[in-house]
């Protein structure tokens, strides 16, 4: 029988600021921001739920209060299946905060990852699985991403094997593989700390990245002798699941996904 995953998403404001999409939409938080009908949370809830890959669900948000309005939440709150985890000023230290009495293996995603399916949450951990992996990320080709919408994406990473874009998913086999986030427990937002970003991976390391010297295999090779573990990029084959919501843009785009999806639904009925 496989091991179940426990999935954290992390749904708290930035810096505490107000979020530009929440502020438009007359909301607290950007994962309340309704997209095709639905608050962001609560497309990701419903892809974790449904999953079979997936059991216990933790959110971590820093007023739990706020999410009491949504069904998905009240239900699973009162089976048991979902807690409501404090978030931290710090996100990193909101990780490690959720990450206490959890069971392993932890899958950990953000509310505005609307496009995430049960199917992409069981490639992902299967990747992790094959790879042998201590701490996993998830990514998808540039092509897959523009074959899920030609607007999903204007930014990539140039590797020489191919173009990629992050998925806003990640997988820690154990408690142990949370000593590589421990790296930024006082780092902040990482953009604001550079020289702690240089000392955690290293500036050639960065380099290489920021350049696409190399695989990106080759790539996490390196992270992987920098952190002692073996640190894995699981390629996704649902080039949606890169698309979160940041802007109105994308979430503009993810509305015309989550349309198309429900209407491929309705036909196959």
């Amino acid at each position: 029988m496989r091991v179940k995953a426990t999935a954290l998403i992390l749904a708290g404001k930035r810096d505490g600021a107000l979020d530009p999409l929440a502020m438009e939409a007359g909301v607290t938080h950007k994962c309340l921001v309704p997209v095709a009908g639905m608050p962001m949370l609560a497309h990701v809830i419903e892809a974790l739920a449904s999953s079979d890959r997936i059991g216990k669900i933790r959110i971590c948000i820093e007023d739990g209060d706020v999410l009491q309005s949504l069904p998905s939440v009240r239900s699973l709150m009162a089976s048991g299946r979902l807690t409501l985890v404090p978030a931290r000023p710090n996100l990193v230290d909101s990780v490690l905060t959720s990450a206490e009495g959890a069971a392993f293996p932890l899958f950990i995603t953000t509310a505005d990852n609307v496009l995430l399916t049960p199917d992409a949450v069981a490639e992902m951990l299967d990747g992790c699985a094959a790879r042998n992996a201590d701490a996993a990320v998830a990514f998808t080709r540039r092509a897959s991403v523009l074959a899920a919408h030609p607007q999903g994406q204007r930014k990539f990473y140039a590797f020489a094997d191919d173009q990629y874009s992050n998925c806003n998913s990640y997988w820690m086999k154990d408690h142990a593989a949370l000593a590589a986030a421990e790296t930024f427990r006082s780092g902040g937002q990482f953009v604001k700390h550079p020289l702690r970003i240089v000392g955690a991976f290293g500036l050639i390391n960065l380099i290489r990245f920021r350049f696409g010297i190399g695989t990106l295999d080759q790539a996490f090779a390196r992270f992987s002798r920098r952190f002692r573990m073996t640190i894995a990029p699981v390629v996704l084959s649902d080039g949606a699941v890169a698309i979160d919501v940041d802007n109105g843009r994308s979430r503009d785009v993810a509305t015309q996904v989550l349309v198309q999806r429900a209407g491929r639904t309705r036909a196959a009925a």
